[in-house]
């Protein structure tokens, strides 16, 4: 393309990157032109130039770059993306257009990089530019120092981060090149106009001569502060501002936020931190520990030199802290305490706040040094410690620095308050709280009256300072002791201090308002808003008068005002006198001590009037008691008198000046008789009046002391109980428990029971106010005594504290308001409650010896020393926040390696949480923060445990202190997976509840972002959900230009993130408006803070001003008014009210609700993505109630929203509710679909006090459910989960007819829910502390197991009884019996099953428990079902059963016992004799119905007769033949075998205990010879049941981390002992093979279980089990156990997934085998040896064989074959008759080569005696076969009887046939039906007692005079159901006999799984006769009877149910 016509016709971009120079120039000249002509800055042609930008500006071509600079530079103004450029186009200018010659490219590449900065890229660049610095063409330095400094002028230091560029300068100057010198000369003038001094200490190390240009050059610089004049795109309107103040030319808008100077830089901050830790000499601890003070000295000034860096690197700098405060607190030596003090001092200002971890440490030790009075020690110490104050808060080191106020030493005491003097200074009002001040001031006041001068004026200037700090107003109410003269010099103090001040700001700014600036922006704007006084509480007495509401004096215990309490000295009784004759009549003061009563009456009677006519000013109140206490005074003897003069008293207190000097002459005289009977009333109105005057705290205490220093106990309690009332009527405010709480103690165990009653009464009041905290104080006290304590709280428990009424001051409101201030600063717990605790100091218990202990490198030792701090707190209960070295050793414990002791020490930790209580707040940062490290543990179960413990610190801190620092952002730094998810999702729930965040939470953003794309799908997940919450507080423009400093790659998605987050950003909790921010309630017994949200509160307010102008209100309607309005509304005292108008009637008349299509599912999904909050509370908050209001208003009219949500008239709620009930049936549709926001306004409902409300409610559901029923509707779970629960709440009400309703309710409800959803809310419901709601649920979940059967126990039918029978041992009668109702429906259905279920029960509960179901027994008659119940148990839906593995349970024959038992106790009662068994109802037969109702019969299925026929047919076997031939066999088989059946179903047991008591048993019976026998015919069960719990072992026990791994070895070693102990006796060789197969599996699966080798001797468990393996090859039947090796090695090799150590071990156990076989070669069955090798060699023939990957299996076999052939010879040949096909067998052909290769046949050498052997033996195999077909037909459900018939006839052919091998290996079950089948043709072909088939009473006639058991009947009906596939058993009786019938028939041998179903029923039948012998034993003899006669009548009813259906 040469040609000039060729590229002119290509499009601008392909012009742009064309290899022709003028291309290219055209190119971007068009572009240029392009670029200014279009409009949108979004159009997409600006994304064709996106990748070629960079090349604009980087042309080689000089002529063409200049043309292409001019282009980018309008592509960068312009388009919309052009940000996405900056990096890669700032590095080409740089480096390709700084470094050129003409000065145009350079201005156009400034240009450019000026303009991203514009466009918000200000980062990118910056960082570009920097990085340009380093280049080493000086050019390129110059243009990007000069290009740092134009954007710092432009835009100023706001959006240029001037900490990396500081970081870089002074380098420059040392540059070689004078013109980069000169550059940064003018760029550290530009950087000192915006920073000013901050810029000094990073430069102090340039040349002194370039410093002191500077300098000079600084002093000439204006002092106006410089303004931004280039703005950013996001700056539009901050711009237009500037222009109009330049136009206007002034700056009118000084003042204004926005055009403020960027806030000053701290020079710390630009400052680069240095490393020292590791520069400290390495024998520092060495020498700081040296005797010679020289050598310590050395180590103390390498120290010094390192601490002058002015800003350190953050590190562990503990044991240096510790080895320096060794230094200043013990070294003896001066010089080197100031030495240590400087270093502190060092190590403070470099560290700052990260060194408030150490500050509690240190502090202490450096006020204990004060009292050194050199004075460089004492300055240094100064200096250290304010140091140390900057890097903590007051409150964190207020303990410390409280403890020594009152030392002994002057010195110490006036350096502590000169400290808090400093202090203050560096304080505002938020930071110096009314909490602080009234912690110190105490203290100030005590110093000075103290005696030393120096402590005086140091007291003098600390009040002062705080008085400067906070305001008089403030300071004042803690100075009313104080004479004139002290108060004057305290001013004079305030007058003196100087706060320390920004510079430029006027001294006018300090002076008048540091209030605006200093305070957060939370408390300065809310006092110009809103009313100016405190908010009405939740509840209150009556309107507001003149906006200040009547305080709530309740809400939390803070002291009265007693800012202008009445002082009075003591009058002598002459002055007295005096005054009294003054006011008084003479013959008043005459008559006062008259000995004639009815003069001293009328004296009583003037002095009355008097006082009541007396003015407040002139009444001589001490002097007026005085008189009145004059002899005889409080001894007055006549009632009449004493009563006036009681009255007297109270008129004196009410209307005059009344002190407390007045109050002790009168209270001895009115506690003397307070419990008079006559004058108790009026002496309580006379204390009453003195509280009112005098404060009820301090006359409480008074009293309190006074009465019981008393001994009578009438007045005790008499005292308590005025106190009682007089807590309610005054409130709680001020009341100092602990002044009398050890006298309520006293009374509380006192003799009079009065007395005690009066004491808990008083205790109820109490809790009230306290709530849970006033427990703890009687934790010592006798149960009895505590459950009365109790009952008296659960009585309180959900009432509020009544409203104050009594002792309110007019300065009442305004110090509330303050007190709300302070409370809202402190975050509004209830610390105060704690307060009240008495708290130990346990820092004297924490030892030398105990800190030793736990950091030990012994871990025995260490956990030594865990278990004494444990116990050290545990006895202390509640401590104070001192504790020593203890956080320090605890902190290394948290990253201890053995996980053991962290989770110790995490337990140690909430220990420590809950017994310091708020004042932990102190140990966040040294201890706090490690515990957050633990949450990246590995172990999950440590995690846990961390969080739990940070919840707990959480829970007394408040999060405020956690966010402060750079301590959570260093944690969240760690790339931690397990770390960070958690981190953020702690962060994500606790910080929605905050109003405020500290700013250091920005700091965590970075890590936060690069969690947004960690690896780890959950840590990005909870990042995510982090991410709105973070916006919440910090803003999502904050958070987007926090995106600038990400990569470019992560920069996109982080930003589409928060875009997202933007969408779904939660509400801000509102501020506090004003003081009216907080109203603070008690609810439930508990304090509690309860944030009111603005509308609420203004909706009350408007509601009380309202009401109180009788006006309507129906205006007020929260969710449409205007907050402003409102609130002037208010202020003003002109509500704007309306009367309802004729349209409002008119829209009442519309639809109530209004259907919102899929509003519900809308809902639902907002719910569970979290938009909104999920409707699960304690109590509502307001967010709940409001969010209800905006869900509601879109789907509810209007007025019914107004009417529901109305605050003051409830009766506007129970007509809307009426309205709702009306309309249910006309706007069903609406009603459903807005059903979910109804039941949630019920549930607020449930939390009221209104009964009449709640009754509405109650109605109205009951009139719902049933009609939702009737529409076939169904709850979904997100309706049923946000009511059911609180409804569960009210059926612990106190009310019968709310219980009775809300049970009714319950009922209905599982028409429309499901039972057994509606069950585990009730399960939960009954652990609540309400005894009423735990017995109701309790009753409830009774109904519905009665009802609905088991089904509905969720999850699981154990689980849940488990749960309910704790409450069988709860404290209160009607919740145990409730219980025990419960547990015995679960007995009428399942029997005593319930037993297993309920699990382990004291013997007390248990007796209780049996003694119910005894007594249900007598009283309940057995009856059939109810119609309900029965139709309920059809209509249950099938569906529900699979959910529940369990819940076919009641299904299984186990009831026969509970059956029995029911059948005794009818035999026992005449009246029943003849009623039908009690059989559980879910299988009861209704047999009348059957036969009454012919048509109902004729119409059932034809399975019905098949099912009769054979159920008639079996019991034709006379097995009472059998009783009468072999009692011996019967008591056998009903006494010691059905018992050891029952013991061995127990091995099996998943409960651990249970099986080895079982195994023990076993154990006992197998090492007596004697009774070893015992266990023949059992060994099968026995060896089922024993792999079946080593396989319970391997798969659960040993993967449960909960059980006890010693337990386990335990388990383990019973069975191997019991297996040994079978395998020496002759028992051994009745194991099957099935069953030997699956123990050696089990055995060798134990052998190579890792799990084993980590239990304590798990070598030693192996070695045994090694030795048992050898026992069972040795003992057991030779043919059965080779046989089960040969099938266990071709399963093992098969399953590709088996460890090839598997196979091994079998192969080493064949070769055990082989090694033998020529002693046992005689006692084994060839025949069926190698049917089973050849089914091997069927699966694995030779090839396959081969191609495994090892040759041991082939050659094992070889093997096998070689010496089986070696020892028979050719007669091996002979024993293949079991194999079908045996010329296609691969295994006859490898034979007969073994045989014809073998050299020496043992054939040959046989005589004629060995060849007539190998003829039997051929007739046995003949002999074989046919009893193997005949076993078979039995075996089998269609030929059983051809089979025993044809055995029968064999038998008496062959009389001595032995059936011994065939029946050896099968069940006992099937042995004793082949002999009684035998004996039943014996019987029919001998004519004796034949039996027809259609005989209805030969079942019930007893042969032998031998009474027929039910068992016979049931045995039999078994072997039917089981024919029939009704059992879960479908095999049958075959299962015994497939270990032989299946080596004839098929390849596959059968394990002894298959015969587990048959082997179970064994087990259970074995139970059954079990628990049947026991009942025997325990009943009268007349109940062999009754069963028979029973019996009888059912086989007559069932042969005519058999003859009607025929």
């Amino acid at each position: 393309m040469g040609d000039d016509s060729e590229w002119m016709k290509l499009p601008i971009d392909q012009k742009c990157e064309h290899k022709v120079w003028k291309a290219r120039l055209n190119g971007y000249e068009e572009a240029l032109k392009l670029f200014k002509r279009i409009e949108d800055e979004k159009s997409p042609e600006w994304g064709k130039y996106l990748g070629l930008l960079k090349k604009f500006v980087t042309d080689s071509n000089a002529v063409a770059q200049l043309k292409g600079l001019e282009a980018a530079l309008a592509y960068i103004e312009n388009a919309h993306v052009a940000g996405k450029t900056s990096g890669e186009v700032v590095s080409g200018v740089v480096s390709k257009v700084f470094n050129q010659p003409k000065a145009r490219a350079k201005e156009l590449g400034s240009d450019i990089c000026l303009m991203y900065m514009e466009i918000e890229r200000a980062e990118v660049v910056q960082d570009e530019l920097i990085k340009g610095l380093d280049n080493k063409n000086p050019k390129i330095v110059v243009t990007c120092i000069e290009t740092l400094r134009k954007a710092l002028s432009e835009f100023g230091s706001k959006i240029i981060t001037l900490k990396p560029v500081v970081k870089v300068l002074p380098k420059q100057f040392e540059s070689r090149e004078k013109a980069v010198r000169d550059e940064a000369k003018l760029l550290a003038v530009e950087i000192y106009k915006w920073i000013r001094d901050a810029l000094r200490p990073p430069l102090q190390g340039i040349n002194s001569v370039q410093l002191k240009e500077l300098e000079e050059e600084w002093v000439k610089l204006p002092t106006a502060a410089p303004k931004q004049s280039r703005f950013l795109r996001s700056q539009q309107a901050l711009k237009a501002k500037f222009e109009q103040q330049q136009a206007a030319g002034g700056d009118e808008a000084d003042g204004d936020k926005d055009d403020e100077p960027a806030p000053q830089v701290d020079p710390y901050e630009l400052l680069e931190a240095v490393e020292i830790l590791s520069k400290l000499p390495k024998d520092f601890y060495d020498k700081i520990e040296a005797k010679k003070w020289q050598e310590r000295k050395e180590a103390l000034e390498a120290v010094e030199t390192l601490a002058k860096n002015p800003k350190l690197e953050n590190g562990d700098f503990g044991d240096l802290v510790r080895a320096l405060r060794k230094v200043i607190g013990k070294d003896a030596n001066v010089m080197l305490v100031t030495l240590a003090a400087k270093c502190v001092a060092g190590l403070a200002a470099g560290l700052r706040k990260k060194f408030g971890t150490y500050a509690g440490h240190v502090v202490p030790t450096i006020l204990e040094k004060f009292k050194e009075k050199k004075p460089q020690v004492v300055q240094a110490l100064q200096e250290a410690i304010d140091a140390i104050f900057l890097t903590t808060t007051l409150q964190n080191i207020s303990e410390d620095v409280l403890g020594v106020m009152d030392n002994k030493n002057p010195s110490i005491k006036q350096q502590a308050s000169l400290f808090l003097a400093r202090s203050f200074r560096h304080c505002t009002q938020a930071t110096l709280p009314k909490s602080m001040l009234k912690a110190f001031c105490p203290a100030f006041l005590k110093q000075v009256n103290d005696s030393a001068p120096e402590v005086r004026d140091a007291a003098y200037e600390a009040l002062g300072t705080a008085m400067k700090v906070v305001g008089e107003k403030a300071v004042n109410p803690f100075l009313a002791d104080l004479d004139k003269l002290k108060l004057d010099k305290i001013k004079e103090s305030a007058d003196k201090v100087e706060l320390p001040g920004k510079k430029g700001g006027g001294v006018g700014a300090e002076k008048k308002a540091p209030a605006a600036k200093a305070a957060p922006p939370a408390v300065a704007p809310a006092r110009s808003s809103g009313p100016p006084k405190k908010a009405p509480a939740a509840k209150l007495g009556g309107p507001p008068k003149k906006g200040k509401p009547a305080s709530a004096p309740s809400a939390k215990g803070k002291k009265c005002p007693e800012t202008k309490e009445f002082v009075e000295t003591e009058l002598s009784i002459e002055v007295c006198e005096e005054r009294s004759a003054a006011v008084l009549p003479a013959s008043c003061m005459q008559l006062l001590d008259s000995a004639n009563w009815k003069e001293r009456l009328a004296s009583m009677e003037e002095f009355q009037k008097a006082v009541e006519q007396m003015d407040k000013s002139e009444m001589p109140c001490q002097a007026l008691v005085r008189m009145l206490a004059k002899k005889p005074g409080w001894k007055e003897t006549n009632f009449q008198v004493m009563q006036m003069k009681l009255h007297i008293v109270g008129l004196i207190a009410q209307k005059g000046s009344f002190s407390k000097t007045s109050a002790f002459v009168v209270l001895d005289g009115l506690v003397d008789k307070i419990g008079d009977v006559k004058c108790g009333g009026k002496a309580k109105e006379g204390l009453t009046a003195t509280a009112e005057a005098c404060s009820l705290p301090w006359t409480a205490e008074q009293v309190v002391s006074m009465v019981f220093a008393q001994k009578n106990p009438k007045n005790q309690a008499e005292t308590l109980n005025w106190l009682a009332n007089a807590m309610k009527e005054f409130g709680f405010a001020g009341i100092n428990v602990k002044g009398f709480i050890n006298n309520v103690k006293t009374a509380l165990g006192a003799t009079n029971p009065a007395v005690r009653t009066a004491a808990i009464t008083l205790l109820g009041v109490m809790y009230l106010y306290m709530g849970a905290p006033l427990r703890m104080f009687f934790e010592d006290e006798k149960p009895a005594l505590l459950k009365q304590i109790d009952d008296e709280f659960e009585k309180m428990q959900g009432q509020s504290p009544p409203t104050a009424f009594r002792g309110a001051r007019k300065g009442g409101a305004e110090e509330d308001g303050e007190e709300a201030d302070e409370q809202e600063e402190d975050g509004g717990g209830a610390p105060d409650v704690m307060d009240l605790l008495p708290r130990t100091d346990i820092s004297d218990k924490i030892t030398q010896d105990i800190v030793d202990k736990v950091g030990d490198k012994n871990w025995k030792i260490r956990k030594e020393g865990l278990d004494e701090v444990a116990a050290v707190i545990s006895e202390a209960k509640f401590i104070q926040p001192s504790i020593g070295e203890l956080p320090m050793a605890l902190k290394g414990r948290l990253n201890d390696s053995n996980k053991i002791l962290v989770q110790q020490t995490l337990t140690i930790l909430q220990q420590i949480a809950v017994a310091m209580g708020p004042a932990l707040k102190q140990h966040v940062k040294n201890l706090g923060m490690p515990i957050i490290t633990v949450l990246g543990d590995g172990k999950t179960n440590v995690r846990a445990a961390a969080m739990t413990t940070l919840q707990a610190w959480v829970e007394q801190t408040g999060m405020k202190d956690w966010l402060e620092g750079e301590d959570l952002s260093e944690e969240l730094k760690r790339e931690n997976p397990f770390l960070r998810q958690e981190v953020l999702g702690w962060l994500a729930e606790k910080l929605p509840a905050m109003r405020t965040v500290p700013s250091d939470l920005m700091l965590c953003v970075p890590y936060l972002y690069s969690c947004l794309e960690d690896r780890n799908g959950d840590v990005r997940k909870k990042a995510q959900d982090a991410l709105p919450i973070f916006m919440m507080h910090l803003g999502y423009e904050k958070m987007l230009k926090a995106t600038g400093k990400l990569k470019p790659s992560s920069k996109e998605p982080v930003s589409a993130l928060l875009e997202k987050a933007r969408a779904v950003m939660p509400a801000k909790l509102a501020p506090p408006p004003g003081k009216a921010g907080a109203a603070k309630s008690v609810s439930g017994g508990a304090p509690a803070t309860l944030y009111v949200g603005v509308s609420f509160i203004l909706a009350v307010t408007c509601s009380f001003v309202s009401c109180s102008d009788n006006v309507s209100v129906l205006s007020c309607k929260p969710p449409h008014f205007s907050p402003l309005s409102h609130c002037q509304g208010v202020l003003g005292k002109k509500a704007p009210v309306t009367k309802a108008t004729a349209k409002d009637e008119e829209d009442r008349s519309g639809v109530i609700f209004i259907l919102v299509p899929n509003g519900k599912e809308q809902r639902i999904k907002e719910e569970k993505g979290l938009k909104v909050l999920k409707w699960n509370f304690n109590t509502p908050r307001d967010e709940y109630v409001d969010q209800l209001k905006t869900q509601m208003s879109t789907c509810f009219a209007r007025w019914l929203q107004d009417e529901l949500f109305h605050a003051s008239d409830f009766q506007r709620q129970v007509k809307a509710i009426g309205v709702m009930g009306e309309r249910m049936e006309d706007e069903l549709e609406g009603t459903v679909s807005c059903l979910d926001l109804i039941l949630k306004w019920f549930t607020l409902r449930f939390f009221e006090t209104n009964s009449t409300v709640l009754m509405k409610v109650l109605e109205y559901l009951k009139l719902l459910f049933p009609t939702l029923s009737r529409e076939n509707y169904h709850l979904n779970e997100y309706e049923a989960s946000s009511f059911i629960p609180y409804l569960i709440l009210k059926v612990g009400e106190s009310k019968d007819v709310v219980r009775k309703d809300v049970r009714a309710i319950l009922t209905m409800l599982c028409k429309v829910y499901p039972a057994s959803k509606v069950f585990p809310f009730l399960m939960d419901g009954t652990k609540s502390k309400n005894s009423k709601q735990r017995a109701e649920c309790l009753e409830e979940l009774g109904c519905l197991i009665e009802n609905y059967g088991m089904n509905v126990c969720q999850p699981t039918p154990a689980k849940s009884m488990k749960e309910i029978a704790v409450h069988i041992g709860d404290r209160d009668n009607s919740v145990r019996n409730a219980a025990l109702n419960t547990v015995l429906a679960v007995y009428n259905v399942c029997g005593d099953q319930v037993y297993k279920l309920i699990g382990n029960l004291s013997e007390k509960e248990m007796s209780m428990l049996e003694e119910r179901v005894k007594r249900s027994a007598k009283k309940t008659p057995a009856a059939a079902p109810p119609p309900a119940r029965q139709a309920a148990e059809r209509e249950r839906p099938q569906r529900e059963h699979p959910s529940n593995p369990n819940a076919t349970f009641m299904r299984k024959p186990a009831q026969q016992p509970q059956e029995d038992s029911k059948l005794n106790t009818r035999a026992q009662n005449a009246v029943r004799e003849h009623s039908h068994p009690s059989i559980p109802k879910e299988f009861q037969l209704d047999l009348d119905m059957i036969e009454n109702d012919h048509t109902r019969v004729s119409e059932l299925p034809d399975l019905v007769q098949h099912k009769l026929d054979e159920l008639l047919e079996p019991i034709m076997m006379p097995e009472p033949k059998i009783r009468s031939v072999s009692p011996h066999f019967d008591d056998l088989h009903n006494s010691t075998a059905s018992t050891i059946n029952f013991v061995i179903s127990q091995v099996a047991s998943g409960d651990i205990n249970t099986s080895i008591q079982a195994l023990a048993q076993i154990d006992e019976v197998l090492r007596q010879e004697d009774k070893a026998e015992a266990m023949s015919g059992h060994i099968d069960q026995f060896l089922i049941a024993t792999f079946m719990q080593l396989r319970l072992i391997y798969n659960t026990h040993m993967a449960d981390d909960r059980l006890d791994k010693k337990d386990i070895f335990k388990l383990y070693s019973c069975i191997i002992g019991n297996m040994l102990s079978v395998s020496i006796g002759s028992v051994s060789k009745e194991a099957s093979m099935g069953v030997l197969k699956d123990l050696m599996h089990g055995l060798i699966t134990l052998m190579l279980d890792a799990r084993v080798e980590d239990i304590e001797d798990g070598q030693q468990l192996i070695r045994s089990v090694n030795l048992l393996v050898v026992r069972v090859l040795e003992k057991s039947d030779q043919t059965n156990i080779l046989s089960a090796l040969l099938v266990l090695l071709q399963d093992s090799l098969t399953t590709s997934s088996g460890s090839p150590m598997f196979s091994e071990l079998v192969m080493k156990c064949l070769w055990r085998m082989i090694r033998f076989l020529p002693e046992t070669i005689n006692s084994i069955n060839l025949d069926r040896i190698l049917l089973d090798v050849h089914n091997f060699m069927k699966v694995f023939p030779k090839e396959k064989l081969k191609q495994l990957k090892s040759d041991v299996p082939h050659r094992t076999l070889k093997t096998l074959l070689h010496t089986l052939c070696k020892l028979t010879g050719a007669k091996i040949l002979d024993h293949m008759s079991m194999i079908e096909n045996k010329n296609d067998s691969e295994l006859e052909a490898h034979l007969r080569r073994v045989v014809k290769h073998s050299g020496n046949f043992s054939g040959m050498k046989s005589d004629r005696g060995t060849e007539k052997g190998q003829d039997d033996r051929m007739s046995k195999a003949k002999v074989s076969d046919i009893l193997s077909e005949i076993f078979k037909k039995i075996g089998s459900k269609e030929n059983t009887k051809e089979g025993l018939t044809e055995l029968y006839e064999y038998k008496q052919k062959y009389s001595d046939a032995d059936l011994e091998p065939f029946l050896r290996n099968t069940s006992q079950f099937f042995q004793s039906y082949v002999e009684r089948g035998l004996r039943v043709i014996e019987s029919e072909r001998e004519g004796k007692g034949r039996i027809q088939p259609s005989s209805t009473d030969s079942g019930s006639v007893p042969l032998n005079g031998e009474e027929m058991k039910p068992a016979v009947y049931y045995e039999r009906l078994k072997i039917l159901r089981q024919r029939q596939g009704l059992e879960n058993n479908s095999r049958g009786d075959s299962g015994p006999m497939r270990p032989i019938t299946s080596l004839l028939s098929k390849p596959s041998v059968a394990s002894s799984t298959d015969m587990l179903q048959s082997k179970l029923s064994q087990l259970k039948e074995s139970r059954e006769s079990h628990f049947q012998q026991e009942q025997s034993h325990s009943h009268s003899p007349t109940r062999c009877s009754s069963p028979s006669a029973n019996l009888d009548d059912l086989k007559k009813r069932l042969e005519r149910i058999k003859s009607n259906r025929q």
